[in-house]
């Protein structure tokens, strides 16, 4: 379809992808990441949230400032860039989409039995959580999915900043920074602070992900989005998944550090203790503002994360066209095989991982990161090469930027290959 590019339309109806990013960020990194490193080491790991946000930010930014650019998604310039690209991002997408899957999905159930009580099993709440998303986004498609993220990240944002507030309000601050923080420059802290990182605020190859939503959204509004409008979406998106993951690990310092609690590895059990603390310090009136802001966070991200997988192998078999169907009617066809078959083998993957689910986080989380580097500079070589407008590439400070934040993301990346192997 031809876009127009001179159509006036207001900022705000452009908005939408950076939402679904906010969306698919604000999840497992937050709520038990980040609540996690909070929790374990107090104020001492608030640098590592910072500079996950500050380091990720241009690559994830290049996603929608390509498709603005190019009216392409980063899939079809990773083909143009050449096999290696092209190929390294499909052997990580398959390689990770399952455990993905089946990691924010599992923490979505043991929040769900927690907050409605019905007495089922981790892997019966995933099947029925799994079955509403599949249904919305086949029912209400893309529209569907836009409008009902904007409501979840207003909502989720207000509960959780409700929350901290109380926090703050019982005082809790002062007993936070009078207790010693434990080392953490040993095999397991720099492990976690690789796991942290890799899925604060979002894992780099969600930049493909939102390229294919801000192409999916000039679609609906059938004109092409201008760089303004996607840096303005982005931003909205980006600074909310950020300020919100802040908001949780405060959460973890203000009201679990220095508890003594031990989480456990199981998901039901995890959510009840999450929640538990919770109430035990600021009183049981809190437990539903805490409930309901963490399985609304959580539920986000399945939603997000159930619509991006199978968007994005639609597109990649879009790559390779057929003779027959138009490419929209192939598109919507291997979407449709795919939001069932992706979950489908992820709820295969909780039936025997269940019991140890943050096990299955820290691998997933350790996996994304280890693969940001190649992300990262695939990206950056798609904007800064011929195949954007010279207008509309980054400044030569910002790539300096870019650069320093590629470098960072490689040290990192070096050190924990250092100590798995030492």
């Amino acid at each position: 379809m031809q876009l127009k590019s001179n159509t006036k339309t207001s900022i705000f109806k452009t908005l939408g992808p950076g939402f679904l990013l906010a969306g698919a960020a604000i999840g497992v990194s937050h709520l038990v990441q980040a609540t996690r490193a909070g929790a374990d080491y107090g104020f001492l790991l608030l640098w590592v949230l910072i500079l996950a946000c500050i380091t990720k930010y241009p690559f994830l930014e290049f996603g929608p400032r390509y498709a603005a650019g190019t009216g392409n998604h980063l899939i079809s310039g990773y083909r143009k860039l050449g096999k290696f690209p092209y190929w390294t991002f499909i052997i990580i997408t398959v390689g990770s989409m399952f455990i993905i899957q089946a990691a924010v999905t599992i923490v979505t159930a043991g929040l769900a039995e927690r907050l409605f009580g019905m007495g089922w099993s981790s892997f019966t709440w995933s099947f029925i959580i799994i079955g509403i998303c599949i249904g919305l986004l086949l029912i209400g498609k893309y529209p569907a999915l836009d409008k009902t993220m904007k409501v979840i990240v207003s909502l989720l944002g207000l509960a959780t900043l409700t929350a901290v507030i109380l926090a703050f309000g019982e005082g809790r601050l002062d007993n936070a920074l009078s207790i010693e923080a434990p080392e953490v420059w040993n095999k397991a802290g720099i492990a976690f602070i690789i796991s942290f990182m890799g899925w604060m605020p979002i894992p780099l190859d969600a930049s493909v992900w939102h390229s294919i939503w801000t192409r999916e959204k000039a679609l609906g509004n059938k004109k092409r989005t201008s760089l303004k409008e996607a840096f303005f979406d982005f931003n909205v998106g980006y600074l909310a998944a950020a300020i919100i993951g802040l908001l949780f690990f405060l959460m973890g310092v203000l009201i679990m550090f220095g508890s003594g609690t031990t989480f456990s590895g199981n998901g039901v059990e995890f959510s009840g203790q999450l929640i538990d603390l919770y109430g035990k310090t600021l009183g049981d009136w809190s437990k539903p503002i805490v409930a309901v802001a963490a399985f609304i966070a959580m539920f986000s991200t399945t939603l997000a994360v159930t619509d991006a997988f199978p968007r994005v192998l639609s597109e990649i078999f879009a790559e390779h066209p057929k003779k027959g169907k138009s490419e929209t009617e192939r598109k919507w066809k291997n979407y449709r095989i795919n939001v069932f078959l992706i979950p489908g083998l992820s709820l295969i993957i909780l039936f025997f991982f269940t019991a140890s689910f943050t096990i299955l986080i820290d691998f997933a989380t350790a996996l994304s990161f280890l693969s940001a580097p190649f992300i990262a500079w695939f990206n950056y070589k798609l904007v800064t090469g011929d195949q954007m407008a010279q207008e509309d590439r980054p400044s030569k400070t910002y790539r300096i930027f870019s650069l320093l934040s590629l470098l960072i993301l490689i040290l990192f990346n070096l050190v924990y290959i250092y100590t798995l192997i030492s």
